[in-house]
């Protein structure tokens, strides 16, 4: 959410989330006077985009289609973003490519994605080597893995960022385990934070903008442009 925010106001610009997700992040462009669509080819998916921007008075255009056959026209969008979806292609530069066709020239493009050394890597494959992961296949990136991927499918990198969940991976685990369990509810966001929590978030905001810290992230994201003059691989 925040480094969407940080490209600059979205007020007037045309924005498309590739993958509907929970909406919160359409809704939330939405609201800051965005024209967002919405692009995933389950209905259901969709369904739980437009509900929510239902309930939060705005308009977010739900599109039933394939996001390796974006039905929309070359240079459409200011931005396009997905987060927790290129992850899943075993090949990510069909996605990419098509990500970057459909951006107006000086148009961003973010893609956010699981990082490579963070041990939620390590439970991850874990589970899908037991065929327990609830996602099925994906992998995961690192930072200089996630920069090539996106210039071989044509772009420009502008950043790349990390992002740690706040609250940790095991603090939600715990919570969810007590609620489905015991049903006991953990608030989501404690506060005050623990003193280790509060000590970490002062160290993660401390060195951000390291290039080192984006392998201590459990997520990282590049954003792009479309390289006009270079073209993809």
């Amino acid at each position: 959410m925040r480094e969407l925010f940080a490209l600059g106001d979205p007020a007037g610009k045309r924005v498309l989330e590739v993958g509907a997700g929970s909406g919160r992040d359409a809704v939330a462009l939405a609201r800051a006077g965005a024209e967002v669509w919405t692009l995933d080819y389950v209905p259901g998916s969709l369904a739980l985009t437009s509900r929510a921007a239902a309930q939060a008075g705005v308009r977010v255009q739900a599109v039933n289609g394939d996001a390796l056959c974006k039905p929309f026209a070359d240079g459409t969008f200011d931005l396009v973003f997905h987060q927790g979806l290129l992850e899943h292609f075993r090949d990510p530069l069909p996605l990419l490519r098509e990500d970057l066709r459909v951006l107006k020239p000086g148009g961003r493009l973010l893609v956010d994605v699981p990082q490579t050394w963070h041990y939620y890597t390590l439970g991850k494959q874990l589970l899908i080597a037991l065929d327990r992961w609830f996602a099925g296949w994906e992998t995961q990136f690192t930072p200089a893995g996630l920069e090539d991927a996106v210039r071989r499918a044509g772009g420009e990198v502008v950043r790349t960022y990390g992002d740690w969940m706040v609250p940790g991976l095991w603090y939600r685990a715990l919570r969810k385990t007590l609620l489905s369990r015991f049903g006991l509810r953990l608030p989501m966001y404690p506060d005050p934070a623990p003193p280790l929590g509060r000590l970490l978030a002062r160290w993660r905001e401390r060195h951000r903008g390291r290039r080192w810290a984006l392998h201590t992230a459990m997520t990282i994201g590049v954003i792009a442009r479309r390289d006009d003059a270079g073209g993809g691989a």
